[in-house]
């Protein structure tokens, strides 16, 4: 009995203590990842601006929905994770820059992604820029300490080369804009 005893009070002040933690974490983070494809900026950019052909080539998208823009942004909702996420276009400088943010409020999280596509050799560089936002401390903690804030922007990278038949290597990348 004194050993459940201490057992259920053991887990109860990890759960305080991984609590405590998360609630100390700030709620934004930036997180950056790029990577170097053969291919040109132009080739890249068809694949990152075009939100319906996503399930093509990401294993995380099973589907996308395109819905009506607002305020003359573009939107589409994801559908393969735990819930069905949409997006929006913030901004857009074709083949260079892409700004995207979830658009759905009441989640525990949020934020958005800035793609940056510059020549590089034969080929060009895809830089990805997360500025994110988790208000739970829990995720918080999470997300910092056991999953990574890296973790899906270097799957999106990797999944990109993948179309282009490349093993993609991400780099961590510059944070700034």
């Amino acid at each position: 009995m004194v050993m459940i005893v201490g057992a259920v009070v053991g887990l109860l002040l990890l759960a305080a203590a991984v609590w405590i933690v998360g609630l100390l974490l700030p709620v934004q983070h930036v997180c950056a990842r790029s990577a170097v494809y053969r291919q040109p900026p132009a080739a890249v950019w068809a694949l990152i601006s075009n939100p319906a052909g996503y399930p093509a080539w990401r294993r995380d998208v099973r589907g996308v929905d395109l819905l009506a823009p607002v305020e003359g942004r573009p939107r589409w909702r994801e559908s393969g994770g735990e819930r069905p996420l949409t997006f929006e276009v913030v901004s857009s400088d074709p083949p260079k820059r892409l700004v995207t943010r979830i658009a759905d409020t009441g989640l525990p999280f949020g934020g958005g992604w800035t793609f940056d596509l510059v020549p590089d050799g034969k080929g060009c560089r895809l830089s990805i820029r997360e500025n994110g936002e988790i208000y739970n401390p829990l995720f918080r903690f999470m997300a910092r300490f056991a999953i990574g804030y890296h973790r899906t922007l270097e799957a999106y990278l990797r999944a990109l080369g993948g179309t282009f038949g490349e093993a993609t290597r991400p780099e961590v990348a510059p944070t700034w804009e």
